[in-house]
This record gives C-alpha cells, structure tokens and sequence, in this order.
C-alpha cells in the first residue's frame, strides 16, 4: 500500500469511528454562534444642566429714586415665551418633555402675563430702586442624542434654553445710579 493510500484509510477510519481532527482556530460546526447586539433606533433630549433664571418680561421695568417708596402693577398682558440656542434643529416638543421630567414640572413653552398684579417697596436712601416682572424660570443645558442599532449613542446637537415657569412675580434690585 502506497503513503498516500495510507494516510487517506487512516483518515477514512477516523472518520468512521466518529472522530474528526480539529483544525487549530476552527470552531467545531455545532458551537453556538453569538449573536450581535442590536438595539431600536431611538432618539431623545437629554437635559444636561439646570439652573433658575429670571425670564423678563417685555416692557416691565421700572426705576425710581433716589430714597422714597416705588410702586408698580403690570397694566398689560404679555407673554414671555422659551428661547433656545442650537446650531442644529432639534425638537422642541422632546426638550420640554425632558425638562418637565428631569428639572420642574413648571416648566412651559410660554407664560401669558396678568393685569392686576401691584408691588410696592421702599428704597434705601440715595439708592435707585429697580423693579422687573418676569418668569421665575429655568436656563437648561441640553444634548440630543441617537441610540444606533449597534447599541452606541451618537450625540446629535448641544445647547442651552430659557424656559418660562407658571411662577411669575416682581422682581427688586437697588443699584447707586
């Protein structure tokens, strides 16, 4: 029997017996296959920071003095409306409903402002009184992001926003001129 027919029973008998040689790196036909992680394509707004901010409003500011008492009453009915800076667009609707979560859920894309409203208060002597009506809101720092069907998270845009609260009010500040 010549050397190749010898290597080629001995693989046969192999065979036959149920015994396959492995091929160093070679998985066997029955391992289980890993299969990828995959995720839905999702996108959301992510609120990043939060601090109070003072909204004014239009039109409502008033200086008096020096010394004495001011007065003032909002006379007419204004709005005081969100601002937000972007370089790309991104949805409004997704940022309130994140800022309304994660920060207060006074948060509003805009506030109508009421007649009505009078504040009074005394000013130091030789001071100016200076009196604003406003929102009593919030500046939020922001980022829009993706989630890719491979699981990883793509940050889409960056920004910040000044959101009106429903809590409006006077506010009264003393400065030397």
């Amino acid at each position: 029997m010549g050397e190749s027919m010898r290597k080629r029973a001995m693989l046969a008998a192999l065979v036959i017996a149920g015994t396959v040689p492995v091929v160093a790196g070679a998985a066997p036909a029955s391992a289980a296959v890993t299969p990828r992680r995959s995720c839905p394509v999702d996108y959301g707004v992510l609120i990043t920071s939060h601090s109070t901010y003072r909204l004014p409003a239009s039109g409502a500011y008033f200086k008096d003095g020096p010394g004495g008492t001011m007065t003032a009453s909002v006379t007419r009915a204004t709005t005081i409306s969100y601002s937000l800076s972007t370089s790309l667009e991104v949805s409004a609707s997704y940022l309130f409903a994140s800022a309304k979560a994660s920060v207060s859920g006074s948060i509003t894309k805009s506030v109508a402002i009421t007649t009505g409203h009078t504040y009074s208060h005394d000013i130091s002597a030789r001071k100016y009184g200076n009196l604003q009506y406003g929102s009593n809101g919030f500046r939020v720092g922001w980022q829009s992001n993706r989630t890719n069907p491979n699981c990883t998270t793509t940050v889409l845009a960056t920004g910040t926003a000044k959101l009106p609260a429903t809590s409006v009010g006077w506010h009264y500040w003393e400065t030397s001129s």
